[in-house]
């Protein structure tokens, strides 16, 4: 940041300035923010590559029913045998549940059981754009129905519907849940850090107000531009602000409280830590947004929509953090520290303190240090192997189990795993009675219904023997696929419940694969602008993917042996990297940017300790809010959001506490200055004087 734009941020009276544009912003974005779950889309579509054969299937099966259309299955269950009172019941609830508004065609049913001990009822349903937020309402009034009528059965509403309804009833209030959660987390670190009851406001309000800004340019562009914007990525964007934010908050403040201590002028500190601190910040901030930018080549349409609403989160956030946050401080003045202001004059602790005597330790001894710890991640990362990521069934996808997994066992145990989640094939009208045939032949399919013609299109239903997220299922798509593709001039294609699970899976793979070398590249060449070396930037790729891999094999241990979870989902391994791999680098941008600063001055080695000494506290802290914040995704009920928290959290940790203060130092030491080649950097003896800094604000230092 130029010392002249610093100094307008911080200048006496343009700060009010800053601050009540800021204000005018909030204003106006406020109202914004709050329609952003009106533009939310959480249908499968939104979900699914534009290309895959599934997606074109919900396009081309319009024709014949809305694709807004899912049905509920009501399965009834009695150990002993139904009775005929039983029957009755059931009877009398699909007569109810044919008034039901929604309803998008006839009830089908009731289908009783081989063993007739169960039965059910097929209930499509048009949940309309709403999607699954409103079949939540739909299926608890189904449950009440089913319940005052089931005469002492036990009832379960599941397939598609039920699912949905759970899925909503688990996302209900996230925004609100993450948000309340990660302000909490924010509030007790930095009560702990800053060791003041209300420093940790200033911080906190730029965060909220980031958010809520980010929030409302979010949804304007899903509005009017057509971003997509789903629960998963709008409850990252909260917890991405908050610990994003606050990181950038904290190394700030960080510098602020060194300058302090050097400037008897209040703004004069300021201008002096945004023009020293502002630089890699920004850098930080850019490398996690263009990462994250990176995401927009997925084939997937809610990963590519996650990238952009990521990026406008951290860019909004640094820009509260380097404008409103400052101005704020220098109005309020010292006091906010209180009741340990650094006061003119003062020593600097950091130079005592516990960094600077780890950094005196691994001095004596950096290339041990360096071998010992890379060979423990290494060991570490070796978990991976147990990391089953080719996705998580329904059952998976839930921490405890609502209702519709257990339907679902009820179906599987008396019709088979693949009622109620029929697979879909449409194909040209002239050789659907060829493919209706190819289906039925087909290893893994029980029935097939009759055609239906619309157009120049027909439309069948198959069932599937085994449950429809089962390995098995998936398989059978395969062949059915492979089937229907070898009936000549057919145009046949197939979709459904499985068959887009299926996809997901194969594009979440395709992705991973695509995506990582290309963050890795763009990390590198930021790293390498920043740092003006090749050296640098190598290593600290090195000791970021490293850390990754141990973060992602504990984590993969952790879920196996701990959590007991049934797997991953298959999106799982490319949000962590981009994640870790982003906000990783953030922490060495700190660190080496300052050793750099020192290395001109002192020599690499001498800068390395200076560095971490200087850096060492803030980092741990940041360290800790971003780990924090993340973690607070482990308390939702849902598999996936639990995962990707617990491994963000994991991998912040180890890599701000053993990546980059002891792996990164030790490396920064045993290289020396060849850390910066091509660069040669001046370097001034240790005994030499530091010259005089000029003001910054144009302003005569006088005291607060």
């Amino acid at each position: 940041m130029t010392r002249s734009v610093a100094g307008l941020i911080t200048g006496r009276w343009t700060k009010y300035l800053v601050i009540a544009f800021w204000f005018i912003v909030v204003a106006v974005a406020g109202p914004l923010a709050g329609k952003l779950t009106d533009v939310q889309s959480n249908e499968a579509k939104s979900w699914l590559p534009g290309n895959a054969e599934s997606t074109e299937v919900l396009d081309r099966q319009t024709a014949f029913a809305s694709p807004d259309t899912i049905p509920a299955v009501v399965v009834y269950e009695r150990a002993s045998g139904l009775t005929p009172a039983d029957q009755a019941a059931i009877a009398a609830d699909a007569q109810e549940y044919g008034r039901i508004p929604e309803l998008d065609g006839q009830v089908t049913g009731p289908i009783p059981s081989e063993d007739r001990q169960a039965a059910q009822l097929l209930v499509p349903l048009n949940l309309g754009a709403e999607g699954w937020e409103k079949a939540g309402a739909i299926v608890d009034e189904m449950r009440a129905t089913a319940t005052d009528g089931a005469n002492g059965m036990t009832v379960h509403i599941t397939g598609p519907a039920g699912q949905a309804a759970d899925s909503a009833e688990a996302f209900e209030g996230i925004d609100s849940t993450l948000l309340y959660a990660a302000a909490g987390v924010v509030i007790v670190i930095l009560l702990f850090t800053y060791r003041s009851p209300v420093l940790w406001l200033l911080p906190v309000i730029s965060a909220g107000v980031a958010l809520s800004v980010s929030q409302a340019v979010i949804y304007l562009l899903a509005k009017h531009a057509g971003l997509t914007v789903n629960a998963q990525s709008a409850g990252i964007l909260t917890v991405l602000v908050f610990g994003a934010g606050t990181d950038y908050a904290l190394l700030l403040v960080a510098r602020y409280r060194e300058e302090l201590r050097r400037h008897e002028d209040r703004h004069e500190a300021m201008a002096f830590a945004l023009h020293r601190a502002g630089p890699a910040i920004i850098a930080s901030a850019a490398t996690v947004a263009i990462g994250m930018l990176c995401l927009l080549f997925a084939e997937t349409n809610s990963t590519r929509g996650l990238g952009p609403v990521a990026a406008i989160g951290i860019v909004v956030g640094l820009a509260a953090m380097l404008t409103l946050l400052p101005a704020l401080l220098v109005t309020v003045g010292r006091w906010i520290f209180w009741p340990t202001r650094p006061r003119y004059g003062t020593a600097e602790p950091t130079t005592t303190g516990l960094w600077a005597k780890v950094g005196a330790r691994i001095a004596g001894g950096p290339r041990i240090t360096w071998a010992v710890t890379a060979i423990v991640l290494a060991i570490m990362s070796i978990g991976v192997i147990q990391l089953d990521a080719t996705g998580l069934t329904n059952k998976e996808s839930f921490r405890g189990t609502p209702d519709s997994v257990v339907g679902e066992d009820v179906v599987a145990k008396h019709f088979g795993g693949g009622a109620g989640s029929p697979v879909i094939v449409v194909a040209d009208a002239s050789q659907i009675t060829q493919v209706r045939a190819a289906v039925s032949g087909t290893s893994g399919i029980t029935s097939v219904t009759s055609p239906v013609v619309q157009g120049g299109d027909g439309f069948l239903e198959a069932t599937l023997s085994s449950p429809f997220d089962s390995e098995e299922a998936y398989e059978t798509i395969d062949r059915v696929r492979d089937a229907v593709h070898a009936v000549p001039d057919a145009n046949a294609q197939v979709g459904g419940t499985t068959a887009i699970n299926l996809d997901l899976q194969r594009a979440a793979r395709d992705d991973r694969n695509l995506i990582i070398p290309i963050v890795l590249a763009v990390v590198f060449v930021i790293l390498a602008i920043l740092l003006r070396a090749v050296i640098a930037p190598l290593v600290l790729m090195a000791t970021v993917v490293l850390s990754f891999g141990a973060a992602m094999g504990v984590s993969a241990l952790a879920f196996k042996y701990i959590f007991d979870f049934g797997g991953a989902d298959s999106s799982f391994p490319l949000f962590v990297f981009v994640f870790l791999v982003a906000l990783g680098i953030d922490y060495n941008i700190f660190l080496m940017t300052r050793v750099r600063e020192e290395a001109s001055r002192h020599g690499t080695r001498r800068a390395a300790l200076i560095g971490l000494a200087a850096t060492g506290g803030v980092i741990t802290s940041a360290g800790l809010v971003l780990a924090g914040t993340f973690l607070v995704l482990f308390t939702l009920p849902l598999t996936a959001f639990a995962e990707i928290g617990f491994a963000v959290a994991f991998g912040v940790l180890l890599d701000t506490i053993v990546v980059r203060a002891v792996l990164v130092t030790a490396l920064n030491l045993d290289i020396g200055r060849y850390m910066w080649w091509p660069s040669k950097l001046t370097q001034v003896p240790d005994a030499a004087p530091e010259p005089a800094e000029p003001s910054l604000t144009g302003a005569r230092s006088t005291p607060d």
